[in-house]
């Protein structure tokens, strides 16, 4: 049975969480979580501090695939497109690195790990302790990062089934667009 090593990252500009979990059939296994922070500086110096964090995560643990959470449009048009620009940093040290990227909402992520999708913060604290034998509850920025690579482990296997028979079902007349059934 094969092992893979999900990296996820909870995006952010001031600070931007990263997890790391191994899947080997259907158990997941904690390797590291933490956070890169960036200093009160220019947007341009932030964006580098996340693109270089990131891509110092990469090469530390060496991850297979990379999920990130999907940005939601705040009330504030500005922190959206702030929060946009450090997402984008965190994929291109991904996609810099050759990774293949997932992305999910943050409904999905609490979905996934809670089993609803209005759960708050400490909720998936919680539950990302518990599905990874944690001794102590994770910060919340890294425990959405490791929830997001939590998601991914166990939206991969339906993803992958879904492009399998992706063929028979355009036979139909049915396609798979992000990971959804559309008629």
């Amino acid at each position: 049975m094969s092992t893979i090593r999900i990296l996820g990252i909870d995006p952010g500009l001031r600070t931007t969480g990263f997890g790391l979990i191994e899947k080997t059939g259907h158990h997941l296994r904690y390797v590291a979580s933490g956070t890169i922070q960036t200093k009160e500086d220019s947007l341009p110096e932030r964006l580098k501090t996340i693109l270089q964090g990131v891509g110092e995560v990469i090469r530390t643990y060496q991850p297979d695939c990379a999920a990130i959470e999907k940005v939601f449009v705040n009330v504030n048009p500005q922190s959206t497109l702030l929060l946009g620009q450090a997402r984008g940093a965190a994929i291109c040290a991904l996609v810099s690195a050759n990774l293949s990227v997932a992305e999910y909402t943050a409904l999905q992520v609490k979905q996934g790990v809670v089993g609803k999708g209005r759960a708050d913060k400490t909720q998936v604290q919680d539950m990302v302790q518990r599905l990874l034998s944690l001794s102590g509850k994770p910060g919340s920025d890294a425990a959405d990062a490791l929830g997001v690579a939590i998601c991914h482990a166990h939206s991969g296997d339906t993803l992958a089934t879904l492009s399998q028979i992706a063929p028979e079902l355009a036979r139909k007349g049915l396609r798979v667009k992000g990971g959804r059934l559309i008629g």
